[in-house]
């Protein structure tokens, strides 16, 4: 699983936003694997990272919500001291800069799932899964 599309959503700030948008997707049973969110110039952003790309599009086009999806590189990473450091050295190694980062969880793993928001996605997968190869 070395890309995946992610959603960035915006949705207002105020109370309760963000829950209607994602219990919508939860209705739908659309799981989010991994979620970043904050507020920027009184509107909320929230980007992750879903199970199911193709219901989580109906759903936030029903909800008339305002997103985009882009390609994004993600990488499941040992839960151990240094492994986002090694991910992310060696994807400066390729020459690949990375714009943002969040994590999450697979459903049954206790292994960080990292998202990479990289200026080369295809190269940055290939990357990723040689990390995630090697123990």
């Amino acid at each position: 699983m070395a890309k995946a599309k992610e959603f960035r959503v915006t949705v207002a700030d105020k109370p309760g936003a963000l829950g209607a948008c994602c219990l919508a997707l939860a209705e739908r049973g659309v799981n989010i694997l991994a979620f970043q969110s904050f507020v920027e110039q009184g509107e909320s952003l929230a980007r992750f990272v879903v199970d199911d790309p193709e219901s989580a599009l109906k759903v936030l086009s029903g909800l008339r919500e305002n997103f985009e999806q882009d390609d994004v590189a993600v990488v499941l990473l040992e839960h151990r001291p240094g492994e986002l450091g090694r991910a992310a050295l060696r994807l400066g190694e390729h020459r690949i800069n990375i714009n943002y980062s969040y994590c999450g969880l697979q459903p049954g793993s206790t292994r960080p799932l990292v998202v990479f928001g990289v200026d080369q996605v295809t190269k940055a997968a290939a990357v990723l899964d040689e990390i995630a190869t090697k123990p």
